[in-house]
């Protein structure tokens, strides 16, 4: 008597390392996953990685389809091999996928991320039109600049549209030459399993036609280098590595394709007085200690003109005082920040014989006046560190 070997199907759910509960999306979503990693046209040779992907397929084929996840759920692989009542045919037999919309929306995206191709993965000629490169310029301005706007002129080099060929690549009065390759198609379609797989031509990259007579001027690239010049307009209230986009006004595009686009990044310098906390301006004032407390009036010079600020008697290192308006303005909106003014009271470092006689002086009369307060806080800090 021959023994028979006993093959125990992995779960679907685990195959798509989904939970029991996933929903459409997420199946979707996992399967999309693992179906571009294992697909055999980026593992060939490879047969593991084919098994894997018709068992991903298997699982999803299943799970997308109410009726057949149902049953799965209820009755588990025995639903679809025929041995269980009410099961139906093999996930493959019949007609094939049962869910063939859904596969076919996944593959469409699938082969097009994975070939890079112009036109539909599900055959057809590539598109020749190829997008241009965007560009980055990176612009260094002054704070003030950044603060009320400014206008640059730049230049740039970038590759433009060939005018002798007029973007053709080819030399004048001829034209592109269908590929042989591929018939102009753009495409070379391969059997892997029960996959037709479309891949880009190897030889004329996709876009069916060749230049057999290349451009004298472009060397059959389409494009030529050239510089341009670009008026940047900075908008009042802008930041460091603030990005300004220009469309079009990047690389030319090869085969009449679009330009891309123009980045231009900000590099703002810092301002010797003023720093910057979003559209807030903050600055440090510094004081003597008659003035602290005694109380003064100070001017203080704001990016717009000076203004004046009361600093009552008694006042302590580190306050802040807020001119209301005098910061930055809202980028593309109405209104500013404030200027917030912190003031530091200056100790000096170096005293005449008079003016120690001075301080000591008022240092004895301050001492008589506060040393109860002078003892109580003596005492907390003793409490804090026994």
């Amino acid at each position: 008597m021959s023994a028979t070997a006993n093959v125990t199907k992995v779960d679907f759910y685990e195959v798509l390392s989904v939970s029991r509960d996933a929903s459409d999306q997420e199946l979707k979503t996992a399967y999309r996953k693992l179906a571009m990693q294992y697909h055999p046209d980026r593992n060939q040779g490879d047969a593991a990685a084919e098994e894997k992907f018709k068992e991903c397929s298997e699982a999803y084929q299943v799970l997308s389809d109410p009726e057949k996840r149902a049953a799965y759920d209820r009755y588990g692989h025995a639903a679809f091999n025929g041995s269980s009542s009410g099961a139906g045919a093999g996930p493959f037999g019949g007609g094939g996928f049962g869910n063939a919309q859904d596969l076919g929306d996944i593959f469409g995206d699938l082969f097009g991320e994975m070939f890079n191709m112009g036109g539909s993965a599900r055959g057809g000629k590539g598109s020749r039109a190829q997008r241009g490169r965007d560009l980055r310029y990176d612009l260094t301005i002054e704070f003030e600049e950044a603060v009320f706007g400014v206008e640059r002129e730049i230049k740039i080099r970038r590759s433009e549209t060939c005018t002798d060929c007029h973007g053709t690549g080819a030399a004048r009065g001829k034209q592109p030459v269908t590929c042989t390759q591929c018939g102009g198609r753009g495409q070379q379609r391969y059997q892997q399993g029960f996959f037709s797989v479309a891949r880009t031509c190897s030889v004329c990259g996709g876009t069916g036609t060749l230049i057999v007579d290349p451009c004298q001027t472009c060397h059959g690239e389409t494009r030529v280098a050239s510089e341009h010049k670009i008026l940047v307009k900075v908008p009042a209230g802008v930041e460091q590595d603030t990005r300004i986009r220009y469309q079009g006004e990047g690389e030319s595009g090869k085969f009449s394709g679009p330009a891309g686009d123009l980045y231009v990044v900000l590099n703002v310098k810092a301002h010797k007085f003023f720093e910057r906390d979003g559209d807030d301006l903050h600055c440090v004032m510094p004081i003597s200690f008659p003035q602290a407390a005694l109380g003064t009036e100070l001017e203080i010079q704001t990016l717009e003109g000076v203004e004046t600020i009361k600093v009552p008697e008694g006042t302590q290192s580190g306050r802040e005082f807020k001119l209301r308006g005098k910061g930055v303005p809202h980028l593309n909106e109405r209104g500013k920040g404030d200027l917030i003014v912190e003031i530091r009271v200056q100790t000096p470092s170096k005293l005449s014989k008079q003016q120690r006689e001075l301080l000591r002086q008022l240092s004895e009369t301050m001492e008589v006046d506060n040393a109860p307060t002078s003892r109580g806080i003596f005492d907390k800090v003793k409490e804090i560190f026994n």
